[in-house]
């Protein structure tokens, strides 16, 4: 047994989310065990993203070293955060002169507590221009966001220039977290383990948190 408090930041996944549909492929009583086929959209729920995802480069998600998915990560409350408001480098005045090159951030806005409205998806907070072009000069590692994006995905011009910043710099992007609530530390470390999809654009992953 590990000797930290484990907090689940992944939401299930099941045919609510989109992307997502289940089919019955095996049943005990015909059969001699349950299974189900599985159907997922790369980037559904709790997922990751490759450069792959906008051809920034061929990195896919087989190919993240894992020594990048456990991390140390900062926890930013920005619960403040208004619908559709860009998330500039002001909103991490707290850990400017703390995060060192290598360790990882995490946008607590309580946005996974809309999921299921039209708002979870259209009015979003995101990830502004400048504060992606500083998230790559500190060198951080991973990035994750309650919202299924980082950036408006309504918006193209918007969401491809975020993303292209973020993966220029190498930054892992992790989307769609929930129950940043339950975290208390300022800093924790951060376990994201994506479907290892050979070639993969994209791919739901397992995230959870240690403090």
């Amino acid at each position: 047994m590990i000797d930290k408090k484990v907090i689940d930041l992944t939401l299930p996944i099941n045919e609510d989310v989109a992307g997502v549909s289940i089919e019955q492929a095996k049943t005990l009583s015909e059969d001699g065990w349950n299974a189900t086929t599985l159907h997922l959209y790369s980037h559904s729920g709790t997922h990751m993203d490759a450069p792959l995802h906008f051809e920034i480069n061929n990195q896919t998600m087989d190919t993240i070293p894992v020594n990048r998915l456990i991390s140390e990560a900062w926890v930013i409350d920005l619960t403040l955060t208004q619908p559709s408001e860009s998330i500039t480098i002001s909103h991490l005045q707290a850990i400017e002169n703390k995060i060192q090159k290598g360790q990882s951030i995490l946008l607590h806005t309580g946005w996974s507590k809309r999921l299921g409205t039209d708002m979870y998806r259209n009015e979003l907070p995101r990830i502004s221009s400048e504060l992606a072009h500083w998230l790559g000069e500190k060198g951080v590692n991973m990035l994750g966001v309650e919202p299924p994006s980082v950036a408006d995905v309504n918006n193209l011009e918007e969401v491809t220039e975020i993303h292209t910043i973020l993966m220029q710099n190498d930054i892992v992007i992790i989307e769609g977290l929930t129950n940043l609530e339950e975290i208390s530390k300022e800093k924790v470390t951060l376990v994201a383990l994506p479907l290892k999809i050979e070639n993969g654009d994209g791919a739901p992953a397992r995230v959870i948190a240690l403090e």
